[in-house]
């Protein structure tokens, strides 16, 4: 911590110099000037990339009088929280700055722009955020990330799902029992002449598997309340115990895919394509749009995804939503000299000129003008995202000759909005959150144990006791202080 203190203060002296040396932050021209960012998946080297802030540079300058020259930084491979922190440890720190972990520690060295004043003085931010992104800003005002809910649904190729006879069944009542069910007949039967290794994978760990089944075993928040009034973390409760149970008899019967522990997203996803795994679980929207567009290049229209509903037990939904704060999300940094001018970005992009160069892609690759109305291509739905913000109601200049979303995608998102439901997770100190990492890798060993039979589930006691002694008991407490 010390070390981490020392250095970000470090980069905060070095920013006092510049900016002392140099145009204030208050003085500086707010409609001109060089904005540095950096974003994940954005090489500046991609030629898409460089048309699409091309792009943007031009239509800014054209609809609101910008001149706006971007600036992206190129990120190592690897992971990326870690490859951020580096370079922002150097003292290197970028006007506009996307985070995906590790941005708390950043925040509380004051080198983030609380956010909230140019939230209530945007023309176009604040009429997009949802309550949820309300909520989140107002507990952690340092991270914008305007996206549709970021629930995982389950999906199947219809092609398949039409062919088995659980189907209805599962549809009608889809409680923990008729899944396992589904995913037995789904595995014992070929449908369509393929025959699946396993009903289902995942990505490393049991996370995406939990957005079907955590709410069915009751399991609605992080925390779980007590008959006593106190709050007791959800992954040490005799409701998770009941849910491993049952995950170890998916993974002893051949339904759950072996190597799920060591699986990576793309492996994943290829193992779907391919008709090794019957059910993947995606991102609602875009993601399960992007599955959908790829699964019927390789396996026909017929293979058109359909979405499955989360399994329904004591509750019944793909998890909770988090309103602590953005899990993710675009930063400005408190040091920049153009903090109004990066702001005014952030904003057009939620405009409806923002939002059509964000939204649709490139003319003539990812749409085509037909008459008075836009038509998107399949490029589009393999592999066009937003890169800022995607809001919920969007309305193109012109009408769409096809759907924004395909409708397994549309479908999804829908069903994402039906099931919301708000959790109640505390955000830690950074010192607490250090704890929470160290408890959460015991949890991940273990349930992965348990789940694969190398530690029975009679053991899960004992691992609740050692995630106690591990920090579990300090966190448990300081959360009980909070929700007073």
């Amino acid at each position: 911590m010390k070390k981490l203190t020392a250095i970000l203060t470090a980069a905060m002296l070095m920013f006092t110099v510049s900016a002392c040396s140099g145009e204030s932050a208050s003085t500086s021209d707010s409609k001109k000037g060089t904005i540095k960012l950096v974003l994940k998946d954005e090489d500046p080297s991609n030629p898409a990339t460089k048309k699409y802030f091309s792009n943007l540079e031009k239509a800014l300058k054209k609809d609101e009088k910008l001149d706006v020259k971007f600036e992206l930084v190129q990120m190592p491979q690897g992971n990326y929280a870690e490859k951020l922190n580096l370079l922002l440890f150097s003292g290197d720190i970028p006007d506009m700055i996307y985070f995906q972990g590790g941005d708390q520690q950043i925040a509380e060295q004051d080198l983030l722009e609380d956010l909230t004043p140019y939230v209530e003085k945007s023309k176009h931010l604040k009429s997009i955020m949802e309550p949820y992104n309300e909520k989140r800003l107002k507990n952690y005002p340092y991270l914008l990330w305007i996206k549709p809910l970021d629930l995982k649904t389950p999906v199947i190729r219809s092609d398949w799902f039409n062919q088995l006879s659980s189907s209805k069944t599962l549809m009608a009542d889809p409680s923990p029992e008729n899944y396992k069910a589904f995913f037995k007949e789904l595995t014992e039967k070929a449908p369509g002449g393929g025959k699946p290794k396993y009903a289902i994978t995942a990505a490393g760990d049991i996370t995406e598997i939990d957005s079907i089944f955590n709410m069915a075993f009751g399991i609605n928040q992080t925390w779980l309340k007590k008959s006593d009034g106190t709050y007791e973390y959800a992954k040490v409760s005799e409701k998770e115990k009941a849910k491993l149970q049952f995950y170890s008899e998916l993974y002893k019967e051949g339904l759950l895919d072996q190597q799920f522990a060591t699986k990576q997203w793309d492996t994943k996803e290829k193992a779907f394509y391919d008709g090794e795994a019957g059910v993947i679980t995606g991102t609602n929207g875009k993601v399960i749009d992007i599955y959908n567009g790829k699964m019927t290049q390789v396996n026909g229209k017929e293979a058109e995804l359909t979405v499955l509903p989360p399994a329904k037990g004591e509750f019944q939904g793909y998890g909770p939503t988090d309103i602590s704060k953005e899990s993710r999300g675009i930063a400005i940094s408190s040091q920049s000299k153009n903090k109004d001018l990066a702001f005014k970005v952030l904003d057009y992009m939620a405009s409806p000129r923002g939002q059509m160069i964000d939204r649709i892609g490139f003319e003539g690759e990812h749409y085509k003008l037909s008459g008075d109305e836009i038509e998107l291509t399949e490029k589009y739905y393999s592999e066009w995202y937003a890169r800022f913000w995607e809001p919920a109601e969007f309305e193109t200049e012109k009408p769409l000759k096809t759907p924004l979303l395909s409708k397994p995608a549309e479908q999804s998102a829908q069903l994402a909005r039906d099931y919301y439901s708000e959790d109640n997770k505390v955000m830690l100190t950074e010192e607490a959150s250090a704890k929470w990492d160290a408890t959460e890798n015991l949890y991940k060993e273990f349930s992965t144990d348990v789940i694969t039979g190398k530690r029975p589930i009679s053991d899960f006691e004992q691992f609740a006791k050692e995630w106690e002694e591990a920090g579990g008991a300090e966190i448990t407490k300081y959360v009980n202080g909070k929700m007073k």
